[in-house]
């Protein structure tokens, strides 16, 4: 079995052979630009943790999933112009170093090379791979779609906000974990479980993401808190609080969202206090938790040795405990 750290460095040793770059140049920087800066590379690494829980020759399985953190950093090229993103890990962002034109061109290439990449298997999974690879990525579209419209709407429910965190974050966590098992070979419920791991994972690691804005601890975080308030995006705390909240603390809520000139300092303090007297907080640990133990489940399905699904628990470990 590879560690974790073992699988990053694998991974690490294959983007740095730049094999997906072709001419023109110019075309493929742009993609090395945001592929160099690494970050955490989670969905190769989880695509083959899952391949290794059957077998040992994660070679065969490397290649596609780099595909997939190409497909992902994809998204992000894309994701960055639709919101005008200034920044993407500490560095600018492609449409700002170069164009929107470069960006979009650039993204559509790294696309069509994921694809390439994650079609690296044996011939007698690569129908299934196809499938479930494009079940993925236009569920990816459709979350990215969803989340854009709320931006506009004032009645997005707790099931709205799940749904479209599940479509833009979760779905591509668990067709990592699907992919990496189905190539190994894996019965088909155990990669559905594998499937169904990865999905509650994702919705656990987004809602603490939106719970860490607000109650996290700024040295351990690595940004400024109450980012999401003062931008009143719409996160699972807000949707929250608006649907437990009395008549006439909605209205409080409700006139801080409406505010144009504002103290920010102020306004993260008030909203802060909002959230604290309805027991938001609270409420979003408890959602948190209910996913995790629906990981742990799915998990139980597998039945695998105990030991080859350790790096598995680690993570479900490791979000019980992350304040980062």
């Amino acid at each position: 079995m590879y560690t974790i750290e073992q699988l990053r460095e694998i991974i690490k040793a294959e983007f740095e052979k730049k094999e997906y770059v072709e001419v023109p140049y110019s075309l493929f920087e742009p993609i090395q630009y945001i592929l160099e800066d690494g970050g955490k590379r989670l969905r190769p690494v989880l695509t083959l943790m899952a391949y290794n829980l059957y077998r040992d020759d994660i070679e065969n399985a490397l290649r596609s999933a780099v595909g997939i953190e190409i497909f992902h950093n994809y998204t992000l090229l894309h994701d960055d112009v639709m919101d005008d993103a200034e920044l993407r890990r500490g560095r600018q962002t492609v449409h700002k170093k170069w164009n929107s034109n470069v960006a979009i061109l650039s993204g559509d290439a790294a696309a069509i090379t994921a694809y390439k990449y994650i079609e690296s298997c044996e011939d007698q999974y690569l129908r299934q791979v196809i499938d479930g690879f494009n079940q993925v990525a236009m569920d990816v579209c459709k979350g990215q779609q969803y989340d854009m419209e709320f931006e506009t709407r004032n009645d997005v429910t707790e099931e709205e906000y799940i749904h479209m965190i599940y479509l833009k974050t979760s779905v591509l966590i668990a067709g990592s974990l699907r992919h990496g098992a189905l190539i190994a070979g894996a019965p088909e419920h155990e990669y559905k479980a594998l499937y169904d791991f990865g999905g509650y994972l994702g919705l656990a690691f987004q809602l603490q993401d939106d719970y860490l804005d607000v109650y996290g601890d700024v040295a351990e975080f690595g940004k400024k808190i109450g980012g999401d308030i003062t931008e009143n995006k719409k996160t699972y705390l807000l949707i929250k609080a608006f649907e437990v909240a009395d008549p006439e603390t909605k209205a409080e809520l409700q006139a801080w969202v409406d505010k144009k000139d504002f103290d920010v300092v102020e306004k993260i303090k008030a909203v802060t206090g909002i959230y604290d007297r309805l027991g938001i907080g609270e409420l979003t640990l408890k959602t948190i938790e209910n996913y995790l133990d629906k990981s742990r489940k799915a998990l139980q399905k597998i039945a695998v040795a105990e030991e080859r699904k350790s790096g598995f628990y680690e993570m479900i470990d490791f979000l019980e405990n992350r304040k980062k």
